[in-house]
């Protein structure tokens, strides 16, 4: 009786484990991109698709078997405070071991400010 309860308890751990492999990836992916899109938005008209780039990149360095369902996404995330912000959201699904849990994904997102040049006066 108290083996199977062990064990789910193993693979829970591993499952858990898993999950925060996952989103530690889509984090970095994310923040990566937002650091390409971030330094080119103002220069570079392909800055999207360069930072869509630097995030799939990302994750196929850090998780070789982990799946994007959808490519990462890019955009102007607004003005703050007179300066324009850039997002960069990142999708990634989470291997799954257990055979009664379906398919899942986490999505995380990195936002940040142009970086452009401003002259003094």
């Amino acid at each position: 009786m108290l083996f199977p309860l062990a064990f789910f308890m193993i693979l829970m751990t591993v499952q858990f484990a898993l999950y925060m492999f996952s989103r530690h990836v889509a984090i970095a992916a994310a923040q990566e991109g937002a650091r390409v899109a971030r330094t080119e938005e103002a220069t570079n008209g392909r800055w999207q698709q360069d930072a869509s780039d630097k995030a799939v990149t990302w994750v196929t360095q850090l998780g070789p078997s982990l799946t994007m369902p959808n490519p990462p996404e890019t955009d102007k995330a607004g003005i703050v405070g007179g300066v324009q912000n850039v997002s960069v959201t990142v999708t990634v699904s989470v291997p799954s071991i257990l055979p009664f849990m379906g398919a899942f994904a986490v999505t995380e997102q990195s936002t940040g400010p142009v970086e452009q040049f401003v002259p003094d006066q």
